[in-house]
Order: C-alpha cells, then structure tokens, then sequence
C-alpha cells in the first residue's frame, strides 16, 4: 500500500525514471511529467499528491513560475526545489515564494527520503495549525490567557497595531510571555500567513548573530562556502522578533537602526542592498531606558523601536491569572503526556496560588509539567518553598551536625543566587557576574536546583 503520492517534475527522463524507481521502492505512489504545464494542469485538476519535486530548469515555463501557480492553486502543497549548482539566488527566491526545501543536484538517496519526511511533517503540522487558526478567528483572545486588566489593556493595543507596520517593543520579566504577546499581534495581523521568526540577540555571539541576522555572500569570511539568506531574507513579508535586543553589539544596533530607517540591507559581503518587508518586532527584560542612559544602547534605534510600547506585568502582580493558567496548561499537557490528572489537588493550587514565581508563567507551566509527568505532589510542593522557608527547614533528626550545615549553605547559596536572578531579570550572564562565578557554574547551578527552563 502506497503511503504518499508524489509528483515528479524534471525534463531529463532518466532523473524521472531514478526517482519514480527509487520512490516507488520506498512505498510512495509516484507521478512524473516533464514540463512546468503538465505540472500545473495535475495539480489543479484535483486530488493534489502530498510532496511535489520541482526541478528549476524547465522546457516551457520557468520553475518559480510553475512554483507560483502550484501555490496558488495549493497554498499549502509541499513543494521541494531541484536545483543545479550555481542556482543560489533562484534557490533562496524559491523559498521566499513558498518551497519547503531544496536539494542541490546531484544529492544522496538519504538527503531525498529525508527532505521528504520533513516536508511531509511540516505539511501534517500545517494542517493542524489551519484548523486551530479557525478557532483563532473566532475566540482570538484565548491566545492571551488571563483576566487581568493590565493584560487585557496589551490585548487591546495589540488588536489596534496588529495591522500597521509600527515597531513594537515588548518588555518585561523573563518568562512572562512577551512571545506569546509578539506571536499574537501576528496572528491577528494580515501577515498572519507569512512566517513568524523569532532570534535571540543574547543566544549569539556578534559575527554569528551578523549572519543569522543579514545572511552572506560566498566567499564572505573563512568557511563561507556557499550563499546563506539571513532571517530578514527568510521572513520575507512576515514577522521577526528580535528577543533580548538589549544584549544587541552596538555595530549591529547601528545595522538595525539603518533597516529600520531605510527598509533595506546588505548581506555580508555583498555590494547590492535588499529591500525589507517583514515587520519587526523587538523584546527585552531589561530596563532599555537606562541602558540608553548609560550608552549601552543607542537612543535613536529606541525611539525606532520604541512606536509601541507594552509592558508584560510579572506573574505576581496578576494572580488573577494563575488557575487560568493552570487549568490551560493541565489541559494541554494532559493530553499530551497522557496523564490522568484532570484538576491539580487543593494543597498544590494552594502553594501553587501563594508563591511569589520569579521565573513567571514559564516556571508556572514547568512547575505543571513536572507534577502531570511525575504525580509526585511532595516533590512539586518542596519546590514551590520559599528560599527562606527551605533554609529554615531542618534535615531528619538522625542528620549529622556536617549534613545539616551543608543543607543549611545550599539553601541560602540558592536564595541569593535566586535574588540575583531577580535583580537581574533572569538574565543569567549579568546574574552569574554579580554573584562572581562563571556562567557555566551557574547554569550547573540551576540545573540542580530544576530551574534551569525559566
């Protein structure tokens, strides 16, 4: 039995015949035509195949022409580009035009069959997400959980400039949702199909973030072997958020303010600019305004940014929310793990209602996860102690003066390294610098003490 129909479309009849061969082995059900026309008229006649191979170079119509029609005809038809060496640009146009991948002639049997399960993947999970996005339509605002009137303020603002090109700067705490707020201003938005990207300017050291930002021309730097499009490029007419913009190099705060004033840049290495289309979107947990004070951040890229504002209350000023939260994440991860919790016990709602969470809606939803994979109540309950409360805690009556000690140490060492998080907005390389340890030793740190996910 057939698993996936698949479409071949190449001019050379001995590509056509390997691949409907070699497919055909591996248990797709497999057509092929040899010119741009017969592609078009099948796909359109009905009964679509799952994947479709497009080979560029075609004897009647060009391939990012046959690209187009097939995607308007099929928006959400996989369609994987066959490209000769040398076709970087047409390859990279592809893409923005809608292609889920691309494979450079000739290519390994292993490359095929895996650029086909992913195109297969990503179409059944595009499917999924078109039947959630009704549901979006129409209860939009179950996106952004919460009944709190600071939330449903930044739900308001979000609706009015989902459909302008104005920046928007998200600030807030780590982990108190500012993607959710980005991903919802592009849901509601007219870019809602185009692609949604998100970068973290900390995650990145300068030259790399440059590059993942710009992309490059062969031959740029040492190891550019072939041409790469920076996320600008892939965004094409959708979204990006720019995650963590205060840890941004001022060379590249410059580079940004240029896009953001002349809607255009330059890949590294290249002599032409590139036109932007995509909206920005930027967030940060730090106090922006005081690094401009201090000359850590230019003040003309804030203003740029700065057209929109929202600012993302902590968790604890908003406990309103919290059992909605609870009930949204025991619900979908519920299903997910399986678990036959269906409502969290009084004692842990409770903990769970009068902890002050310093790692906000994401420690909340870790803190969930935890207690439907494991059901072990003691263990979340311990967890959800206060610092101060775990250190007055003693160890079992038979302990040693040695063993209670080492437990008294490690409870305070956890709630200073705590209060350091804190003052530093969960941003772990400014914490790890005040407390005086490596950054590594930290995250050692934190991985022991199950916070290291917030």
């Amino acid at each position: 039995m057939s698993r996936d129909a698949i479409l071949v479309v190449d001019d050379e009849e001995s590509t056509r015949a390997f691949l409907s061969d070699f497919l055909g082995s591996r248990g797709y059900k497999v057509e092929a035509v040899a010119t741009g026309e017969e592609a078009v008229a099948r796909i359109t006649r009905g009964d679509p195949p799952a994947v479709t191979l497009l080979d560029l170079l075609l004897p009647d119509i060009d391939g990012l022409e046959v690209l187009t029609r097939v995607k308007n005809a099929n928006g959400s038809l996989p369609v994987i580009i066959m490209s000769a060496v040398g076709q970087t640009k047409t390859v990279v146009e592809a893409v923005k035009r809608g292609a889920s991948d691309y494979l450079v002639k000739p290519f390994e049997e292993q490359e095929l069959e895996l650029a086909i399960e992913n195109a297969l993947e990503k179409h059944r999970l595009r499917e999924e997400v078109k039947s959630l996005r009704k549901q979006l339509d129409q209860f939009a605002e179950t996106d952004l959980i919460s009944m709190s009137p600071k939330m449903q303020r930044i739900r308001e603002i979000a609706k009015q400039v989902a459909d302008t090109d104005a920046s928007v700067l998200i600030s807030g705490e780590s982990g108190v949702g500012k993607e959710v707020v980005a991903r919802y201003i592009h849901t509601l938005s007219k870019r809602r199909d185009r692609p949604f990207l998100r970068v973290n300017c900390a995650a990145l050291p300068n030259d790399l973030l440059e590059s993942e930002l710009f992309g490059y021309e062969r031959g740029a730097f040492t190891g550019a072997m072939s041409e790469k499009p920076g996320k600008f490029e892939l965004a094409g007419k959708g979204s990006i958020l720019l995650d963590e913009i205060g840890e941004m190099s001022p060379h590249l705060q410059a580079k940004l303010l240029h896009v953001l004033q002349d809607g255009e840049y330059t890949r590294l290495g290249a002599k032409r600019p590139q036109h932007v289309d995509a909206r920005v979107l930027a967030s940060t947990n730090v106090r922006i305004e005081e690094a401009v004070k201090k000359g850590a951040f230019r003040e003309d890229l804030y203003f740029r940014l700065n057209v929109i504002r929202l600012t993302v209350p902590p968790l604890r000023e908003r406990r309103e929310d919290i059992p909605l939260l609870c009930n949204h994440f025991t619900e979908r991860y519920g299903e997910r793990y399986k678990s036959s919790v269906e409502r969290l016990p009084k004692e842990l709602m409770e903990a769970i209602l009068k902890y002050d969470w310093p790692g906000n809606v994401r420690e909340l939803e870790n803190a969930i996860r935890r207690y439907l994979i494991l059901q072990d109540l003691s263990l979340v309950l311990s967890e959800l102690r206060a610092p101060s409360e775990l250190a007055r805690a003693a160890p079992s009556a038979g302990s040693s003066l040695k063993e209670v000690a080492a437990y008294a140490a490690e409870q305070a060492e956890r709630e200073v390294a705590l209060r350091a998080l804190q003052e530093a907005n969960w941003n772990r390389k400014r914490a790890a610098q005040q407390l005086g340890i490596s950054y590594k030793a930290l995250l050692n740190k934190l991985k022991k003490w199950q916070l290291e996910n917030r």
